[in-house]
């Protein structure tokens, strides 16, 4: 946006404060002039109480004629020291906000590691620039998440895509190959493209928060989610239990319900390898929050595993079941389901193996009465 120039912040506080001295000095003028010189008399008084010259006593004129020029030549004084030090004074205070200013076309222009780090007491600049300085510290996260997601999506995207192109070729170059199989194969292939091009569009979805807020009891969302995977679960031995309390939240419904049906399908794909094992769901009301925990046996996680489980792409253990090995988002897409409804999420590994995760989000108000 086009803006006519204008003067600078510096020149406008320079001139405020030889303003204001002006008028300071103006107003001490007037004060010196009303209440002294109006006291002198306006006749001149001579004394002939004694003998010799008379003695002359200045009147009300004679000061004037004296106190006029002086009083001009303090003016100029007062203007030059207020442009002088206000200009001084001005630059000095507004040094801080250069380097913020500085800091922020360096921003522009793509730098997100440069720091302001401004010294000095805690004032209002100080906290400006420590409040541009976290903005900076996200930013620069927020990109690098942003660049190695894409850099992930792209690889996996391209896995499923080079293998079409593969059989493809086989099947070019080879017409007596068995169509069937080759179809079987292109099939699967497809729908593993079409997952992960699903769960990148929710993901892009819940970072947007993109929905319409709405009451949801997240121990329906709990039992619906255990019913759609209770197939699964059978198929793999996994015994399937929920229990929980009412447990009402504001959000979305349908970001909600795949947030449990995430935490359900991965707690039993990531479960004893050999059947036999356990998923326990429940939900807990509280005062102020209700929570959601999904907790699950299996092989033991390291700590240092269970940190890195929210980013895109990770899987937690390599013994899944390739039918089942999904995309690698699925705790990607919880975590952001739960940063968009301003929920806590909460991975630990569990002591006997397998994990633990809670989902702490704020209780629903409560419906008004009548």
């Amino acid at each position: 946006m086009d803006r006519r120039p204008g003067p600078s912040v510096r020149l406008k506080l320079t001139l405020s404060y030889a303003a204001f001295l002006m008028v300071a000095g103006a107003l001490l003028l007037a004060v010196v002039w009303v209440f002294l010189l109006r006291y002198v008399p306006e006749s001149v008084l001579i004394t002939i109480d004694r003998p010799g010259p008379g003695q002359f006593i200045p009147n009300r004129s004679d000061l004037e004629r004296a106190f006029a020029p002086r009083a001009a030549t303090a003016m100029a004084c007062l203007l030059v020291f207020g442009l002088v030090g206000g200009w001084l004074l001005a630059g000095r205070m507004l040094a801080p906000l250069n380097r913020i200013t500085a800091a922020t076309r360096r921003a522009a222009g793509g730098s997100l590691s440069h720091r302001i780090r401004l010294p000095g007491p805690d004032d209002e600049f100080r906290e400006l620039a420590d409040a541009f300085d976290a903005m900076l510290a996200r930013l620069e996260a927020h990109v690098a998440e942003q660049r190695r997601f894409a850099a992930n999506a792209s690889h996996e995207l391209r896995t499923p895509l080079a293998t079409t192109q593969a059989l493809l070729d086989v099947a070019r170059s080879d017409p007596g190959h068995d169509t069937g199989e080759l179809l079987d194969r292109l099939h699967a292939v497809n729908a593993r493209a079409i997952d992960l091009t699903e769960a990148l569009l929710l993901l892009s979805r819940a970072d947007r928060r993109s929905f319409t807020a709405e009451r949801v009891d997240l121990s329906l969302l709990a039992e619906e989610a255990t019913e759609t995977l209770l197939p699964l679960a059978e198929k793999r031995g996994i015994s399937l239990e929920t229990a929980g309390d009412f447990a009402p939240a504001v959000g979305s419904p349908a970001l909600l319900l795949q947030l449990t049906t995430n935490l359900v399908h991965n707690a039993i794909v990531h479960n004893l390898p050999d059947g036999g094992g356990t998923v326990r769901v429940g939900t807990v009301a509280r005062p102020g929050s209700v929570a959601l925990t999904v907790e699950n046996t299996g092989e033991a996680v390291a700590p240092e595993v269970v940190a890195t489980l929210t980013e895109p792409f990770q899987r937690g253990t390599e013994r899944v079941r390739a039918d089942h090995a999904g995309v690698g988002l699925g705790l990607a897409i919880v975590q952001s389901i739960a940063r968009a409804h301003d929920a806590d999420l909460t991975l630990a590994p569990r002591p006997g193996g397998g994990l633990r995760v809670t989902v702490r989000l704020p209780a629903a108000p409560p419906r008004p009465a009548g």
